[in-house]
Formats: structure tokens, C-alpha cells, sequence
């Protein structure tokens, strides 16, 4: 019997109107990446305090990353941590980048990273099955309309054995200082300075939903279980700072 969908957040109607994984917030959601991929790269930089290109790059070789590895990354983006993947094993990397957003695909092709990139969602994947030895998401779990699709979806084109690190920005626990200063940082000094740069309020628009998403999303406890019904192994949450979330495992 099929699963009931599991969405990381209940619908935004400030944003899209229909449920969570409908056509509405998908065309919402890729349209506004469509309309700030140019300017993402610089909204990354105001927004990482700390999960750079660095940061990207020792969780990548932490979760097991090793040269001549044929990686999935899955919301490439503008190839962020695809980059960070090159750069950990001195580009001996085969890397296949995967996005919905045919403006982020532009800004990556644009980028000159040596990887091929391909147009597709995160719940149906256009990969072979039992291809690829590590997989990797940046940031992006909170944009996919069904964890256990996606999840399911992982297992299903890694290799016996294989690996996969999602990285993600996590509610901190409680409503102690660290989420009240996240809240301040990411909810209004985040979009407010994104606004006053080429982006304009498109790019505000981006950091605010960015922030909703983040405040509304399931626990870690939802996505270790979700990981783990869909049939992946030694999964683990890591948490540095309260705030970066780091969730590998296995096939």
C-alpha cells in the first residue's frame, strides 16, 4: 500500500494557495529560484555566516565522500557544494547535478563547473537506478513536496553501499536565544539587506520564504524516520552550532 505523502512543512497560503505538494507551490517555488538565481551566489554569502563553501566541503569528506566517486547532486542550485565536492577530491569527481529550476540549471552551466546538469524534481528523479555511489542535497529539503518520494527516490539510484549527506538549516531547539537571534537574522536583517541589492524584492521575497520554511519545518525526528522507512541505513543527524543540520547514511 502506497504511503500517505509526507510534506517537510504544512502549506504557506501566504505564498501558494492548494496543498503542499500541489501544482501551485511547485510553480511558485521554482518560479521564484527562476526569478533569483542570478543573484543567489550573493544572497548565499550574506546568508551562510559560517556554511560556505568550506563548511560544504569538510561535511562532504565527513559523511564519506572519496575521489573517483560518481556523485548526485540533487538541488544543484548554482553548484555550490558541487563545487565544494570538486574541491575535496582535487576534481577526481564524476558529478551529475539535478534542479527544478531552469534559471539555478543557467547559473551552474554559466559557473563552468565541469559537471553535467539535467532538469528534474527531487520525488522522480531522471537517473539511472543503482548508479551513483554518494548523493548530496544542499539546503533544499524543506522545497520538495514529499520526504518519503525523495527519500525513497535516494535509495533507489545510490549503489549497495552507497552514501548521502543532506545539509540543512534547522529550527533551533526550543525558543531559547539562538533561535530568537536566528529569527531576527534570518526573518527581517536577511531580507531586508537582499532587497536593497540587484534582486530587489524578489530576493526579499526568497529570504522571507526561506525563513517560513526553516520556522515551520518537521523536527529532525520526522526525517531520521522517514530516512529510515524508506529503507536507509546507519542514518545519523549531526548539529553544529544548533542551527546546521547534517543527515548521512547509507543504502
Amino acid at each position: 500500500m502506497r504511503s500517505e505523502p509526507l510534506p517537510p512543512h504544512a502549506p504557506l497560503h501566504r505564498y501558494y494557495r492548494g496543498e503542499e505538494g500541489g501544482d501551485a507551490r511547485r510553480a511558485f517555488v521554482t518560479g521564484l529560484f527562476d526569478e533569483t538565481a542570478p543573484h543567489y551566489n550573493g544572497l548565499n554569502r550574506i546568508l551562510s555566516f559560517g556554511s560556505g563553501l568550506r563548511y560544504r566541503q569538510q561535511a562532504l569528506e565527513r559523511a564519506g565522500l572519496r575521489r573517483g566517486m560518481r556523485m548526485a547532486d540533487i538541488a544543484v542550485g548554482t553548484g555550490l557544494t558541487a563545487r565544494a565536492a570538486l574541491n575535496a577530491t582535487a576534481g577526481s569527481l564524476t558529478v551529475i547535478g539535478i534542479d527544478a529550476s531552469l534559471g539555478m540549471l543557467r547559473e551552474a552551466r554559466a559557473a563552468g563547473l565541469p559537471i553535467a546538469l539535467v532538469r528534474g524534481f527531487a520525488e522522480q528523479l531522471p537517473l539511472a537506478t543503482g548508479r551513483f555511489d554518494f548523493l548530496t542535497m544542499g539546503y533544499a529539503l524543506r522545497h520538495v513536496a514529499d520526504l518519503r518520494n525523495t527519500f525513497c527516490e535516494y535509495l533507489r539510484v545510490l549503489k549497495p553501499g552507497g552514501r548521502f549527506l543532506i545539509l540543512e538549516l534547522t529550527r533551533p531547539s526550543g525558543a531559547g536565544v539562538r533561535y530568537a537571534l536566528m529569527r531576527v537574522y534570518l526573518k527581517h536583517v536577511v531580507p531586508f539587506v537582499a532587497q536593497l541589492g540587484p534582486g530587489g524584492p524578489g530576493t526579499r521575497r526568497l529570504m522571507e520564504y526561506y525563513w517560513d520554511t526553516i520556522d515551520r519545518c518537521v523536527p529532525p525526528e520526522t526525517v531520521l524516520s522517514a530516512l529510515r522507512d524508506a529503507g536507509l541505513k546507519d542514518v545519523e543527524h549531526r548539529v553544529f552550532l544548533d542551527v546546521f543540520s547534517e543527515y548521512v547514511g547509507r543504502t
